[in-house]
């Protein structure tokens, strides 16, 4: 198995690959991004080379962060379970989901500036009291020789596919419920914190698992405290990850680097459940909380929820000043 990961070594980052508990780092300050552009084969063909041939550290000895500097992090709502029971939650909406989900997978852009590793305290946002995780698989897109990455069909866009990771999908439940409330975001309710890790597995690793219609039926898990929250199955997506990739490349492009969410799996968050049971139970993270994400073929993340920054952050609009449509500022000034 491939594991293509970034660590801290003694004050020195490094990328590199993760081998039976061991980091092989790259030759020549080559990044965990140099080989997203080189492109899968090349990888592949590199991690031949570089895997008991290169020094290497325990993995114990070594600090993983996050695996790749993300280019762009669009994140998809693909889960029908879960679309139900935010609905119920953010919304108050009864049972169902809208017919537009069934229609095409939606996405949102989220925060590549933020993203944290497995190991790394969350810090609680400013205004937040209802903290909450999302339990989600992301896809990392590589290069393919020849291919601009725009417009892509669900095979052409398999084939961008470099590797698969754990994705946290932090979120500020009570700032996302406001936001939401004016037709557009989510913004602070979300891009305070992602992590992704513990590495990229090679999507070659997964190519017998997929099924006739192109899902992976690898088992999800989070763990709060200890206590399991939820589990469900990547292959109960609305769409298997090539229509992901294929439908961010219309009108535009997909280029290394650029990671995309599956959304959260059914059951896979705090908001989902309080929307089912009608109860915030259980309650809302705390500083203090450590939470595990766990998916089947690729590893676990850890994070545990640090303080809450104290400050104020909302800021007022002015009250509108009814002048009228056509102003003539001039005239005004001449009084």
């Amino acid at each position: 198995m491939v594991k293509l990961a970034r660590w801290n070594d003694g004050g020195e980052v490094r990328s590199g690959f993760i081998h039976e508990d061991r980091a092989y780092g790259l030759p020549g300050g080559q990044t965990a991004n140099d080989l997203l552009g080189a492109g899968l084969d090349e990888t592949l063909a590199t991690a031949e080379r570089v895997i008991g041939a290169a020094s290497s550290a325990p993995l114990s000895a070594v600090v993983l962060l996050a695996p790749l500097v993300p280019a762009t992090l669009r994140d998809f709502v693909a889960f029908e379970e879960h679309v139900e029971g935010m609905r119920i939650s953010i919304d108050g909406a009864p049972p169902g989901v809208m017919e537009e989900w069934y229609q095409a997978p939606t996405f949102y852009f989220s925060n590549p500036h933020t993203i944290r590793a497995t190991g790394d305290e969350i810090p609680i946002p400013a205004g937040c009291s209802q903290l909450d995780f999302e339990t989600e698989v992301a896809a990392v897109i590589g290069r393919v020789p020849g291919s601009s990455g725009s417009n892509l069909s669900a095979a052409q866009a398999q084939q961008h596919i470099f590797g698969y990771t754990v994705f946290n999908d932090w979120s500020a439940r009570d700032l996302q419920r406001r936001e939401m409330k004016v037709s557009l975001g989510p913004c602070k309710g979300k891009d305070f914190a992602g992590t992704l890790g513990p590495w990229i597995v090679t999507a070659d690793e997964f190519a017998h698992r997929h099924d006739s219609d192109g899902f992976l039926a690898l088992q999800m898990s989070v763990v709060v405290n200890g206590s399991r929250v939820g589990e469900d199955l990547l292959s109960n997506m609305g769409w298997p990850f090539a229509e992901l990739v294929a439908y961010a490349s219309q009108d535009s492009r997909v280029l290394p680097g650029d990671v995309l969410g599956s959304g959260t799996c059914g059951s896979g968050c705090l908001a989902e459940l309080w929307g089912r049971l009608g109860d915030q139970a259980p309650p809302p993270l705390q500083t203090g909380d450590s939470v595990s994400m766990t998916v089947e073929g690729i590893g676990t993340i850890t994070n545990t929820v640090g303080p809450r920054r104290e400050a104020s952050t909302l800021v007022r609009a002015r009250p509108r000043q009814r002048l009228p449509r056509s102003y003539d500022g001039a005239a005004a000034a001449r009084g």
